[in-house]
């Protein structure tokens, strides 16, 4: 994809999630967001996923005629309800009296590859986008979808309204991407499970895209990969509250940054073992070209040591991606690479994320210990240079992630709070709270 040459030096693009225009009521409130917006920026361009539950819902429905849906069908059956929310956001706007134009991603030239369900973006034409931006409109996107060479409507997977947001800053070259949702921005821990979890103000591209991947939901890690080969600076606030949430950018690591950020976790795994695995060069070659062909991400592999000439292979996938693997399982037993394979839903993901995990020495054993105080079992451990995870059972999960922050933020946040406290002010007037305010903006 190609940046254009920029035409205005004030665009601003944000992105709405399904929660923020779940209701009517809720598209109104975004409608009054856009018009705020517009007093810091001429010229906006909003992506927009289905409102609520839509793709839930249409996906079940899908399921009623289909035991596998999936392919170009699933994906023209998907995109509608981007379509219903981007019609139902212009509507609003104009009630207001904002000029507003909503299109499609075929209207507005998002151009993707032939991978249906999963597709990625090639290139988006701007001309369209362009024209409706000079004659004062505010652009709305329909997020999550492309359109291929032959015009055949895609899906970028789950999550892709942050992609299409992504991608529509980077060729316009904007100012900043706001990615709107219902939190105030990137947490320490899943507020939700972890009270004491604290907001992050700043993050680096790396960090964010590595938070992500392990299972943070605020952002898609393909929208922050994008966003970082561009650089845009991302800012990761709530649809309605108007406080600074997180910025991610160039430059954003802080000097002595804690070794952990974060804490994710991720419900939406299973575990695939392979079992009777013949001991012979090109066997495990074999499994993860099938597995690649089919379009599944492997998230952790671990190979056992062999025993009697046979070997076991145990790997991590998506839930979203159990149906494909299936599929390939009467293949894989005729060809006699595997015996038997099991398939266990009944796990989760956890992890520690940091721009010095590799570093600093002794952040597994923390994280280990912690679990282990708790009397949860590890199934499998992967490591990388900004990540440590662990597959342990899915009911464990929540007293896992409080262990885990408890162990590396328990101090820093008594004593973040013993601060506030010590300082607070005794009126409502706060200058600390303005000077913050300031500071959070690029």
């Amino acid at each position: 994809m190609t940046r254009i040459d920029a035409l205005f030096d004030d665009v601003l693009v944000q992105k709405y999630g399904g929660s923020s225009v779940a209701t009517p009521e809720k598209v109104l409130a975004v409608a009054g967001r856009i018009g705020d917006a517009l007093k810091r920026s001429a010229h906006v361009v909003v992506a927009v996923s289905a409102m609520g539950k839509t793709t839930d819902q249409l996906i079940a429905m899908a399921r009623e005629v289909s035991p596998s849906p999936r392919g170009r069908e699933m994906d023209l059956l998907l995109a509608s309800g981007e379509q219903i929310a981007v019609s139902m956001l212009g509507l609003a706007l104009q009630a207001r009296g904002v000029p507003a134009v909503s299109l499609t991603a075929n209207q507005c030239g998002i151009h993707t590859d032939g991978s249906f369900n999963k597709a990625r973006v090639r290139a988006v034409e701007t001309a369209r986008l362009v024209q409706e931006l000079g004659a004062g409109r505010v652009v709305i996107v329909a997020g999550f979808q492309g359109v291929t060479v032959n015009d055949d409507i895609t899906t970028l997977g789950r999550g892709g309204g942050d992609i299409t947001g992504a991608v529509l800053a980077a060729a316009l070259g904007a100012t900043s991407y706001e990615n709107c949702t219902d939190v105030d921005g990137v947490y320490t821990a899943d507020p939700r499970v972890v009270t004491d979890a604290q907001r992050i103000p700043h993050l680096s591209y790396e960090e964010c895209i590595e938070l992500a991947a392990a299972g943070a939901k605020v952002l898609h890690p393909r929208a922050a990969e994008i966003c970082m080969q561009y650089k845009v600076p991302i800012h990761v606030r709530h649809s309605f509250s108007g406080k600074p949430g997180t910025w991610v950018r160039e430059g954003a690591t802080m000097m002595e940054r804690p070794s952990v950020v974060g804490v994710t976790t991720d419900r939406k795994v299973a575990k695939i073992t392979l079992l009777d695995v013949k001991d012979q060069p090109g066997i495990a070659a074999h499994v993860f070209r099938d597995l690649a062909d089919a379009e599944i991400n492997v998230r952790l592999i671990i190979q056992a040591a062999p025993l009697h000439e046979r070997n076991r292979i145990t790997f991590i996938i998506e839930s979203d991606d159990i149906d494909a693997v299936k599929r390939l399982i009467p293949g894989w037993k005729k060809s006699k690479t595997a015996g038997r394979v099991e398939i266990d839903t009944d796990v989760a993901k956890i992890a520690i994320v940091g721009s010095r995990i590799a570093s600093t020495p002794g952040l597994g054993a923390r994280m280990f210990t912690a679990l282990a105080d708790r009397s949860i079992n590890i199934d499998c451990i992967s490591t990388s240079e900004m990540k440590v995870s662990c597959i342990i059972a899915e009911k464990a999960l929540d007293d896992g992630a409080r262990a885990i922050h408890a162990e590396f933020f328990g101090q820093t946040v008594k004593a973040e709070t013993e601060e506030r406290g010590s300082r607070a002010p005794k009126t409502k007037k706060a200058p600390k709270r303005a000077v913050k305010r300031r500071a959070a903006r690029p």
